[in-house]
């Protein structure tokens, strides 16, 4: 089905779309924002810095731009709500500040990380309030993937990529055998190494796949199908193009395969997995991305979020109140 005029709306008409209701809260949002990115700087810092030189996370830039479309895409249901400041929301945020200095203080980046995106998903849910972050929960999920993870995975992905290859270099008849990592046919020695553990190819396609079960599947059966594919086929396909290695090395060499396969994995290999998965998937789509999550007529039918929403306070207490924590946090931070 076509998208609805203010999904493909350009960016002024969009914002023009939505009720005088939304530019005050959005205004204090932002104020926020700024107020706990400062607070939390060096935290940024090293994300941005993993983002753009380590070429693992290189795909996290993408991840804002992902955001700001899912976000468009529900720009018409978002006119048709009010915010409305959410009081439990500053316990959240909180909470993220608390696990922001927690990492920080420990040394574990992975904890620092987290809780710095997570303080500003808090912040939404504060001022913008409980039934605005339900229609946006998809945007606010995708926004975790700016925390980069995947380091911790990479010496069993090793492992399972060294074992793939020696049973895929058996299989072809070539003799070698394994110690570790540590692959050693006629044409000399293989070493499994971090960047040949295919962790840059599993966290993309971890990516990817949440973003297509959430705007192209409705069934949970399909989403599972679909995302169990993402974390199998990029581990079955390292391992299958580490033995082309290995196998292309005993005619060509192993300097000039081990060349060869860096180029075509960076441009070509991985273009050409997830390209397949697509097409294979592509008969069992279900929905168009832009209606994704719970419309409002949806939400208006539970209950229990109207209850919730009582417990409010005012825009300007709550970015008051964000403001304080993100403060402290800084402070604490430095001692």
């Amino acid at each position: 089905m076509p998208p609805e005029p203010l999904a493909t709306a350009p960016a002024p008409a969009m914002l023009a779309a939505l009720p005088a209701t939304w530019r005050a809260p959005l205004v204090t949002l932002g104020a926020a924002v700024l107020a706990l990115v400062a607070a939390t700087a060096p935290s940024w810092g090293e994300m941005l810095h993993q983002w753009w030189n380590i070429d693992t996370y290189n795909h996290l830039l993408l991840v804002p731009f992902i955001v700001a479309w899912l976000v468009r895409l529900k720009a018409g249901a978002l006119a048709r709500l009010a915010p409305q400041p959410f009081a439990p929301g500053l316990a959240l945020v909180a909470a993220a500040l608390a696990l922001w200095l927690i990492g920080r203080v420990s040394g574990i980046n992975l904890l620092a990380h987290a809780g710095a995106v997570g303080a500003l998903q808090a912040a939404v849910l504060t001022l913008l309030g409980l039934r605005a972050s339900l229609t946006l929960a998809l945007p606010l999920g995708m926004g975790a993937f700016l925390v980069p993870f995947g380091d911790e995975i990479i010496p069993p992905l090793q492992v399972i990529t060294a074992k793939i290859t020696i049973a895929l270099t058996h299989w072809s008849g070539i003799p070698a055998r394994i110690e570790g990592i540590h692959i050693h046919t006629p044409a000399g020695l293989f070493i499994v190494a971090e960047a040949c553990s295919g962790v840059k190819f599993l966290v993309a396609m971890v990516t990817l796949g949440v973003l297509v079960i959430f705007t192209r599947f409705v069934s949970w059966q399909r989403r599972a199908a679909f995302l169990i594919a993402c974390l199998i086929v990029p581990i079955l396909a390292n391992g299958v193009r580490a033995w082309a290695t290995v196998y292309v090395a005993q005619f060509i060499g192993a300097e000039a395969a081990t060349g060869f396969d860096h180029i075509v994995y960076g441009w070509v290999f991985f273009a050409l997995i997830v390209a397949g998965l697509l097409a294979a998937a592509w008969r069992w789509f279900e929905r168009e991305p832009e209606t994704y999550g719970w419309p409002p007529e949806a939400l208006a039918q539970w209950g229990w979020l109207a209850r919730a929403e009582r417990i409010t306070l005012p825009p300007a207490a709550g970015a008051l109140g964000i403001a304080v924590l993100a403060a402290i946090a800084a402070a604490l931070a430095m001692l």
